[in-house]
């Protein structure tokens, strides 16, 4: 038997990692087939990461999906909380929710709960944008219509400021990404969601949890992430994003980022990747 070597432990390491490279490299391909769905975005969707070009020594850059929730009530925001995720959705996504959350034993069973990996649905500009829209339109009216009846009192003008700089806000600059539907099988859902311009689906997970209603835990659910959110810029596209390398240090999105257009595609493995990308003439 001949005796193991260094040379044959370098060769091994070579051997897997060329073969993880051809894995990985397989993957792509098969990914980035014919586009499952195709969306464009813009900078309210696609956000360079905070902080990106402090490190001198990435030179890569990467766009970060923004996405967002409908929940109950327009004026809280509970990052990944969805109104439709209920008791019945979430039975259908697999969660056995059979124990009662008002028991000492159903908060345990909860919080312990892990996030489940599933199919989900987004939508961009579309109906859930749509209500978000008219919600941040009705808080708006309904302030002003405070100030009219308490004029020249502080608190209702600075009440009626805030709604509507949250009004401009959701007119001009939030995410028109919304995560709206969540599902096991890919081809049910294409089959609701069949606008391939508007809905694609994506890998995330889903957490269910407790809330305080009424000084009563309540059964709900969160989107606990997007599997990929993260998108590398191809090397061709890279000049359009370099200049605002200065608005990501600031750590803001605002009305002053220079508006850019990104067709992001979907790929047989849902996972996404830029085909085309154009800045502000």
């Amino acid at each position: 038997m001949s005796k193991w070597t260094r040379t044959h432990t370098f060769v091994a390491g070579m051997v897997l990692i060329l073969a993880t490279n051809t894995v990985a490299l397989l993957g792509v391909v098969y990914n980035r087939g014919e586009a499952e769905s195709t969306l464009k975005l813009t900078e309210r969707e696609l956000h360079l990461p905070y902080g990106w070009g402090l490190d001198q020594e990435n030179s890569g850059i990467t766009l970060e999906l923004k996405w967002r929730t409908l929940w109950r009530q327009s004026r809280i925001v509970i990052l990944g909380a969805a109104c439709w995720l209920d008791k019945t959705k979430l039975m259908a996504l697999g969660f056995d929710v059979s124990i009662p959350e008002d028991t000492p034993h159903g908060r345990m069973y909860y919080d312990k709960l892990l996030p489940k990996e599933v199919l989900l649905v987004l939508e961009f500009d579309g109906s859930a944008y749509g209500s978000s829209l008219a919600r941040m339109k009705r808080y708006m009216q309904e302030e002003e219509a405070l100030l009219k009846s308490n004029p020249g009192k502080k608190e209702f003008v600075d009440r009626a400021k805030n709604a509507k700089q949250a009004f401009y806000q959701e007119q001009r600059i939030n995410s028109r990404l919304f995560v709206i539907d969540a599902g096991l099988d890919a081809a049910s859902l294409r089959a609701r969601y069949s606008d391939r311009h508007r809905y694609a689906i994506v890998r995330g997970q889903i957490k269910p949890g407790l809330d305080e209603i009424n000084h009563k835990p309540k059964l709900t659910a969160y989107i606990d992430g997007i599997s990929i959110s993260q998108i590398n810029v191809p090397a061709v596209y890279r000049q359009i994003f370099e200049p605002l390398q200065q608005s990501a240090r600031t750590n803001r999105y605002d009305a002053a980022v220079s508006p850019y257009k990104v067709t992001v595609a979907f790929g047989k493995r849902l996972e996404p990747w830029i085909t085309e990308a154009t800045g502000s003439k």
